[in-house]
């Protein structure tokens, strides 16, 4: 999930930075606290499909992925 700088330097991959980005919108959008959203994250396998669909997801707006992460965690509970 990390990767050299051209500097030596260590940052974040840019499928981190958009699972972490995710996270924010999501738990700011539910009023959650961050462990609360990252253990629903984590219970239902959000972060593995961020990464997955990453190439789609990061070109949609925040509005689309928080609503599409609802669909994905709603579909998962059903089950």
């Amino acid at each position: 999930m990390y990767c050299l700088n051209i500097d030596g330097g260590i940052a974040m991959s840019d499928i981190a930075q958009f699972k972490v980005f995710c996270l924010e919108r999501y738990k700011s959008e539910h009023q959650l606290k961050g462990n609360d959203a990252f253990r629903l994250f984590k219970e239902y396998g959000v972060l593995d499909y961020i990464g997955s669909f990453y190439d789609v997801l990061h070109t949609f707006g925040e509005r689309y992925i928080v609503a599409d992460i609802d669909e994905f965690i709603a579909a998962r509970r059903v089950v």
